[in-house]
């Protein structure tokens, strides 16, 4: 990155039927990179875009059990000064198979670990703002091992349920994390 204003990009770049006309980084951090953006719309008229690039891939997991149970966490969101019912979930590096993330945030998390693997499917989270990813998966037949939680996590809150109770949080509003509703949701379809 230059000193010259923290401008990336200093020539047009076409993306589909845009035109970046210049870029300049706004933040950084591990975990985030926030860009501001000139651009020529698709109808040719000048504008701006600020967009987030996420550095990690979003991960969620639903594990069902053989009496169709599931694990949701609840924990205390900083960004929206709430405490939220999840699916477990986590970051997982652009680097690494999201299976592979998957695997790891799930006993991280809950301590459950092994079993059968399906991804349901890939989303974005907010795309008109950010670039980020998610993959959400289906764990069977897993066994029950040792938490080891992040130091952010402290507070997690592991909660084995029937499946068909998650549903009816989800339903009475009490889920309202898109990657977990999403996840849910296509889960619930699949038992039908």
């Amino acid at each position: 990155m230059s000193d010259d204003n923290n401008d990336l990009v200093k020539h047009p770049i076409k993306i589909g039927p845009w035109q970046r006309q210049s870029q300049t980084s706004v933040y950084d951090n591990p975990w985030i990179a926030l860009t501001h953006e000139e651009v020529i719309t698709p109808s040719g008229s000048s504008g701006i875009y600020g967009k987030v690039h996420f550095k990690n891939r979003a991960i969620g997991i639903i594990p069902l059990d053989e009496n169709n149970h599931t694990v949701l966490v609840g924990q205390y969101r900083y960004a929206l000064d709430e405490y939220s019912w999840e699916i477990p979930m986590g970051g997982g590096s652009l680097e690494q198979e999201p299976l592979d993330c998957a695997q790891r945030e799930l006993r991280e998390e809950t301590g459950l670990h092994g079993g059968d693997w399906q991804q349901l499917f890939k989303l974005h989270t907010s795309n008109s703002v950010t670039d980020e990813q998610g993959y959400v998966f289906l764990a069977r037949n897993l066994q029950q091992g040792e938490q080891a939680l992040e130091d952010t996590e402290s507070d997690l809150v592991v909660k084995h349920l029937p499946f068909s109770e998650a549903i009816a949080m989800l339903e009475r509003g009490e889920i309202t994390d898109v990657i977990s509703i999403a996840g849910l949701l296509a889960v619930e379809k699949i038992l039908r």
